[in-house]
Protein backbone atom coordinates (compact mmCIF):
# COMPACT_ATOMS: atom_id res chain seq x y z
CA UNK A 1 0.00 0.00 0.00
CA UNK A 2 1.43 3.50 -0.85
CA UNK A 3 0.86 5.41 1.96
CA UNK A 4 1.11 8.52 0.51
CA UNK A 5 4.33 10.12 2.73
CA UNK A 6 6.37 10.91 -0.78
CA UNK A 7 8.05 14.27 -0.25
CA UNK A 8 5.99 14.98 3.21
CA UNK A 9 8.27 16.63 5.91
CA UNK A 10 8.36 14.87 9.14
CA UNK A 11 10.37 15.41 12.28
CA UNK A 12 10.53 12.90 14.75
CA UNK A 13 11.85 13.56 18.20
CA UNK A 14 14.09 10.81 20.50
CA UNK A 15 15.07 9.76 17.28
CA UNK A 16 18.66 8.31 17.95
CA UNK A 17 17.64 4.66 18.75
CA UNK A 18 14.46 2.71 20.06
CA UNK A 19 11.50 3.39 18.67
CA UNK A 20 11.92 7.18 17.47
CA UNK A 21 14.62 5.62 15.45
CA UNK A 22 12.31 2.76 13.99
CA UNK A 23 9.67 5.92 13.03
CA UNK A 24 12.47 7.81 11.39
CA UNK A 25 12.97 4.75 9.16
CA UNK A 26 9.57 3.91 8.52
CA UNK A 27 8.86 7.04 7.30
CA UNK A 28 11.75 7.65 4.99
CA UNK A 29 11.11 4.28 3.62
CA UNK A 30 7.74 5.81 2.58
CA UNK A 31 9.46 8.68 0.81
CA UNK A 32 9.11 11.18 3.40
CA UNK A 33 11.72 13.56 4.54
CA UNK A 34 12.76 12.81 7.84
CA UNK A 35 14.40 15.49 10.41
CA UNK A 36 15.56 12.88 13.24
CA UNK A 37 15.86 15.09 16.44
CA UNK A 38 18.35 13.89 19.97
CA UNK A 39 20.49 14.86 22.24
CA UNK A 40 23.09 12.30 20.75
CA UNK A 41 24.61 13.98 17.17
CA UNK A 42 26.64 10.64 16.92
CA UNK A 43 23.84 8.40 16.95
CA UNK A 44 21.99 10.74 14.49
CA UNK A 45 24.41 11.21 11.89
CA UNK A 46 25.21 7.70 11.59
CA UNK A 47 20.81 7.02 11.12
CA UNK A 48 21.39 9.65 8.55
CA UNK A 49 24.00 8.36 7.04
CA UNK A 50 22.63 4.57 6.73
CA UNK A 51 20.93 3.74 3.61
CA UNK A 52 17.35 3.89 3.85
CA UNK A 53 14.76 1.33 2.27
CA UNK A 54 12.65 4.31 0.01
CA UNK A 55 13.33 7.27 -1.42
CA UNK A 56 13.20 8.92 1.20
CA UNK A 57 16.03 11.21 3.20
CA UNK A 58 16.66 11.36 7.15
CA UNK A 59 18.87 14.96 8.10
CA UNK A 60 20.49 14.91 11.73
CA UNK A 61 19.37 17.66 14.33
CA UNK A 62 20.79 18.00 18.06
CA UNK A 63 18.26 18.87 20.28
CA UNK A 64 17.61 19.16 23.71
CA UNK A 65 14.17 19.57 23.91
CA UNK A 66 14.10 20.03 27.64
CA UNK A 67 15.29 23.37 27.07
CA UNK A 68 12.52 25.53 25.87
CA UNK A 69 14.92 27.99 23.68
CA UNK A 70 16.56 24.81 22.06
CA UNK A 71 12.54 24.15 20.76
CA UNK A 72 12.33 27.61 20.07
CA UNK A 73 15.56 27.35 17.69
CA UNK A 74 13.64 24.78 15.61
CA UNK A 75 10.73 27.13 15.02
CA UNK A 76 11.47 27.60 10.86
CA UNK A 77 11.80 23.97 10.66
CA UNK A 78 8.59 23.30 12.60
CA UNK A 79 6.67 25.70 10.87
CA UNK A 80 7.26 23.43 7.20
CA UNK A 81 6.85 20.23 9.13
CA UNK A 82 3.82 17.98 8.09
CA UNK A 83 4.42 14.90 10.33
CA UNK A 84 5.41 15.73 13.96
CA UNK A 85 6.22 12.99 16.13
CA UNK A 86 6.40 13.49 19.64
CA UNK A 87 9.03 10.55 21.44
CA UNK A 88 10.76 11.08 24.62
CA UNK A 89 12.63 9.26 26.63
CA UNK A 90 11.19 6.99 29.88
CA UNK A 91 12.10 8.44 33.26
CA UNK A 92 13.81 7.01 35.90
CA UNK A 93 11.95 3.86 37.19
CA UNK A 94 10.73 4.49 40.59
CA UNK A 95 7.43 4.39 42.63
CA UNK A 96 4.84 7.70 42.67
CA UNK A 97 5.21 8.23 46.57
CA UNK A 98 8.38 8.46 46.48
CA UNK A 99 9.32 10.95 43.76
CA UNK A 100 10.92 14.25 44.62
CA UNK A 101 9.81 17.35 43.31
CA UNK A 102 13.09 18.18 41.15
CA UNK A 103 12.40 15.16 39.27
CA UNK A 104 8.71 15.74 38.86
CA UNK A 105 9.92 19.30 37.48
CA UNK A 106 12.43 18.02 35.18
CA UNK A 107 10.29 15.20 33.77
CA UNK A 108 7.51 17.63 33.17
CA UNK A 109 9.80 20.00 31.07
CA UNK A 110 11.21 16.70 29.53
CA UNK A 111 8.09 14.37 28.29
CA UNK A 112 5.04 17.40 28.51
CA UNK A 113 6.22 20.74 28.14
CA UNK A 114 8.29 19.71 25.02
CA UNK A 115 5.43 18.20 23.27
CA UNK A 116 3.04 21.42 24.52
CA UNK A 117 5.99 23.43 22.54
CA UNK A 118 6.88 22.19 19.57
CA UNK A 119 2.90 20.97 18.26
CA UNK A 120 2.51 24.74 19.29
CA UNK A 121 5.30 25.54 16.61
CA UNK A 122 4.07 22.83 14.05
CA UNK A 123 0.22 23.63 14.05
CA UNK A 124 -0.15 27.12 12.32
CA UNK A 125 1.91 25.87 9.04
CA UNK A 126 -0.05 22.68 9.33
CA UNK A 127 -3.35 24.46 9.63
CA UNK A 128 -2.49 26.82 6.83
CA UNK A 129 -1.79 23.30 4.61
CA UNK A 130 -4.94 22.08 5.66
CA UNK A 131 -2.92 18.98 6.53
CA UNK A 132 -0.87 17.46 9.59
CA UNK A 133 -0.38 14.55 11.56
CA UNK A 134 0.58 14.86 14.85
CA UNK A 135 1.51 11.33 16.82
CA UNK A 136 2.08 11.47 20.05
CA UNK A 137 4.20 8.04 21.86
CA UNK A 138 3.43 7.13 24.90
CA UNK A 139 3.22 3.72 27.13
CA UNK A 140 0.92 1.09 27.91
CA UNK A 141 0.55 2.47 31.25
CA UNK A 142 -1.67 4.87 30.14
CA UNK A 143 -4.37 2.45 30.28
CA UNK A 144 -3.06 0.00 33.06
CA UNK A 145 -0.29 1.69 35.45
CA UNK A 146 3.34 -0.14 35.47
CA UNK A 147 4.68 -1.24 38.59
CA UNK A 148 7.38 1.50 39.71
CA UNK A 149 7.17 3.58 36.93
CA UNK A 150 4.96 6.45 38.53
CA UNK A 151 6.41 9.03 37.13
CA UNK A 152 6.18 7.62 33.14
CA UNK A 153 2.74 6.86 34.10
CA UNK A 154 1.51 10.04 35.18
CA UNK A 155 2.92 12.57 32.62
CA UNK A 156 2.46 9.73 29.75
CA UNK A 157 -1.43 9.83 30.86
CA UNK A 158 -1.04 13.73 31.08
CA UNK A 159 0.17 13.81 27.66
CA UNK A 160 -3.07 11.88 26.60
CA UNK A 161 -5.21 13.76 28.03
CA UNK A 162 -4.19 17.35 26.60
CA UNK A 163 -3.97 15.15 22.73
CA UNK A 164 -7.44 14.34 22.81
CA UNK A 165 -8.45 17.90 24.30
CA UNK A 166 -6.27 19.39 21.09
CA UNK A 167 -7.52 16.81 18.48
CA UNK A 168 -11.10 18.06 19.15
CA UNK A 169 -10.08 21.32 18.38
CA UNK A 170 -8.16 21.34 15.24
CA UNK A 171 -10.01 18.14 13.49
CA UNK A 172 -12.07 20.19 11.43
CA UNK A 173 -8.68 21.63 9.61
CA UNK A 174 -7.38 18.70 8.13
CA UNK A 175 -5.06 17.95 11.31
CA UNK A 176 -5.03 14.64 13.04
CA UNK A 177 -3.43 13.97 16.73
CA UNK A 178 -3.20 10.59 18.05
CA UNK A 179 -1.20 8.40 20.42
CA UNK A 180 0.78 5.17 20.15
CA UNK A 181 1.09 3.13 23.21
CA UNK A 182 3.43 0.38 23.24
CA UNK A 183 3.77 -2.62 25.14
CA UNK A 184 6.99 -4.65 25.68
CA UNK A 185 8.88 -3.62 22.50
CA UNK A 186 12.31 -4.92 21.92
CA UNK A 187 14.38 -1.65 22.57
CA UNK A 188 17.34 -0.92 24.52
CA UNK A 189 14.68 1.21 27.20
CA UNK A 190 12.89 -2.37 27.68
CA UNK A 191 15.89 -3.92 28.54
CA UNK A 192 16.64 -1.63 30.84
CA UNK A 193 13.52 -2.16 32.61
CA UNK A 194 13.82 -6.06 32.71
CA UNK A 195 17.32 -5.70 34.27
CA UNK A 196 16.35 -3.50 36.19
CA UNK A 197 13.67 -5.71 37.90
CA UNK A 198 15.79 -8.58 38.31
CA UNK A 199 18.04 -6.85 40.23
CA UNK A 200 15.40 -5.01 42.24
CA UNK A 201 13.89 -8.37 42.75
CA UNK A 202 17.04 -10.74 42.84
CA UNK A 203 15.91 -13.08 40.38
CA UNK A 204 17.65 -13.89 36.39
CA UNK A 205 16.74 -11.66 34.03
CA UNK A 206 15.63 -14.75 31.61
CA UNK A 207 13.07 -15.01 34.55
CA UNK A 208 11.81 -11.60 34.31
CA UNK A 209 11.53 -11.77 30.57
CA UNK A 210 9.90 -15.71 30.40
CA UNK A 211 7.05 -13.89 32.97
CA UNK A 212 6.93 -11.06 30.66
CA UNK A 213 6.77 -12.99 27.67
CA UNK A 214 3.72 -14.74 29.26
CA UNK A 215 1.85 -12.18 29.85
CA UNK A 216 1.31 -11.31 26.49
CA UNK A 217 -0.88 -13.24 24.11
CA UNK A 218 1.26 -12.84 21.34
CA UNK A 219 3.99 -14.43 22.99
CA UNK A 220 6.39 -12.48 22.46
CA UNK A 221 8.29 -9.11 22.55
CA UNK A 222 7.24 -6.81 19.22
CA UNK A 223 9.95 -5.19 17.20
CA UNK A 224 10.57 -1.73 17.13
CA UNK A 225 9.67 -1.78 13.04
CA UNK A 226 6.15 -3.40 13.93
CA UNK A 227 5.41 -0.39 16.15
CA UNK A 228 6.99 1.95 13.45
CA UNK A 229 4.49 0.58 10.78
CA UNK A 230 1.70 1.32 12.83
CA UNK A 231 2.86 4.64 13.05
CA UNK A 232 3.95 5.71 9.40
CA UNK A 233 0.26 4.61 8.72
CA UNK A 234 -1.09 6.99 11.15
CA UNK A 235 1.31 9.78 9.80
CA UNK A 236 -0.64 8.91 6.46
CA UNK A 237 -2.93 10.43 4.35
CA UNK A 238 -4.55 6.89 4.44
CA UNK A 239 -5.27 7.54 7.96
CA UNK A 240 -7.54 10.85 7.67
CA UNK A 241 -10.43 9.91 9.65
CA UNK A 242 -8.65 8.74 12.88
CA UNK A 243 -7.97 11.13 15.50
CA UNK A 244 -7.92 11.69 19.08
CA UNK A 245 -7.48 7.90 19.64
CA UNK A 246 -4.51 5.74 22.12
CA UNK A 247 -3.72 3.06 19.64
CA UNK A 248 -1.89 0.06 21.08
CA UNK A 249 0.72 -2.15 19.80
CA UNK A 250 1.52 -4.49 22.73
CA UNK A 251 0.61 -8.29 21.55
CA UNK A 252 -2.92 -8.04 23.08
CA UNK A 253 -1.22 -7.38 26.53
CA UNK A 254 -3.46 -5.18 27.23
CA UNK A 255 -7.27 -5.84 27.40
CA UNK A 256 -9.49 -3.38 28.15
CA UNK A 257 -10.50 -0.96 25.95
Amino acid sequence: MDLGLEKRRALVTGASRGLGRAIACALAAEGAEVVAVARNLERLKELAAAPTAGHGTITACACDLSDASAIDGLSDLLGRTDVLVLNTGGPPPGPAAETPDAVWSKQFEAMFLSAVRMTRLALPGMRKRGFGRILAVVSSGVVQPIPNLGVSNALRAALVGWAKTLASEVAGEGVTINCIAPGRIATDRVAELDQGRAKREGIELDQVQRESRAAIPAGRYGAAAEFAAVAAFLASPRASYMTGGVIRVDGGMIRST
